[in-house]
């Protein structure tokens, strides 16, 4: 429906422009070929605003309309000596034209040098972007909101702010709350509890926004366009949105990528010390976990079962799932 709206847009400019031209124009063939060209140029306006103007911000929208003006300017001066020759329609265009390029000329002039050969910009009104082009804001999604370790992270000064919460991510949150499946009732709630927390620590700025995009229902979804709209980057715990995010350029911070990085080393050949939990699948096999989680499986240890042995690494392997340790225990 918005795509609609928007060639609606686009085919009532033209239609004004081609009454416009009609009466000052006396050659019907060259009032629909200006027509024309004024209506694939408000297309190009309309349906390419996600990347001609990537970021709103106080600087580019300074710098783009100084362009138009300059634009503007510029195709009044041609309209001069043109005027002589009746051509209201090539100078109608011309007026679009120049002012077009005069607003891709001013973004961008934003993006570099920008108004910091003047000693500064000015203030940013989006979401993603800073001072100097930094990107500090991170957008958080359903699930790490739910884990609940981004508190922790919070705490430790590692990751800075502000945190923005999409209002539709806390709309599925209350739901997931509501359910009445008890152990999605619980994660909901506790995805809220985290949140209180968060806000009454005060050890990262928390906003939230309101921006929603009602074309499309999927929460995924939404939080790609808003972190493509605004420039900030995606925290997740999701691998399937990570990758599709990735895939569409956004940036993103993926805590269970944060979680494997931090894990010990350990090497083939050490030996360390492990709680045998459980018997493995295997004959005499016992199952161990790190501290961090990381699964042990320890070869000869299946009667070891509440035991903490000594074992020795004799291999690791990396699945998607994480590492896999496989030790042998000494005697």
């Amino acid at each position: 429906m918005k795509h609609l709206y928007k060639v609606l847009l686009c085919t009532a400019f033209s239609i004004a422009a081609y009454l416009i031209l009609h009466f000052g124009y006396s050659n019907p063939l060259q009032v629909l070929i200006y027509s024309g060209i004024i209506f694939a140029t408000s297309l190009a306006i309309f349906f390419g605003e996600g990347k001609i103007y990537p970021v709103i911000d106080g600087e580019s929208l300074l710098c783009s309309s100084v362009g138009a003006l300059v634009g503007i300017t510029l195709a009044y001066l041609i309209s001069l000596v043109l005027r002589d020759f009746n051509s209201t329609g090539l100078i109608l265009v011309l007026y679009f034209t120049f002012g077009l390029f005069g607003i891709r000329a001013g973004l961008e002039f934003s993006k570099k040098p920008g108004l910091a050969i003047f000693g500064g910009g000015v203030g940013s009104f989006s979401i993603g972007a800073e001072k100097g082009g930094e990107i500090r804001d991170k957008i958080l999604d359903t699930s790490v909101v739910i884990d609940g370790r981004i508190l922790d992270i919070a705490d430790t000064h590692f990751i800075d702010g502000p945190l923005i919460l999409p209002n539709f991510v806390l709309r599925e949150i209350q739901l997931i709350s509501d359910s009445s499946d008890p152990i999605k009732r619980a994660r909901g709630r506790r995805g809220l509890d985290m949140l209180n927390k968060l806000q009454r620590k005060g050890s990262i700025e928390v906003k939230i926004t309101y921006t929603d995009y009602t074309e499309t229902r999927e929460v995924d979804a939404k939080l790609i366009k808003l972190a493509r709209d605004t420039g900030a980057k995606l925290v997740t715990n999701d691998f399937n949105l990570n990758k599709v995010a990735e895939l569409q350029g956004v940036k993103v911070l993926n805590l269970n990528n944060l979680a494997n990085a931090l894990k010990p080393v350990v090497l083939p050949g050490e030996e360390i010390q492990i709680q045998v939990i459980k018997e493995g699948k295997d004959e005499n096999q016992g199952i161990g976990y790190l501290e961090d989680g990381t699964m042990v499986v320890i070869e000869n240890g299946g009667h070891l079962v509440g035991k903490e042995v000594k074992v020795n690494v004799t291999s690791i392997i990396q699945t998607a799932a994480g590492k896999m340790i496989f030790t042998k225990a000494l005697k």
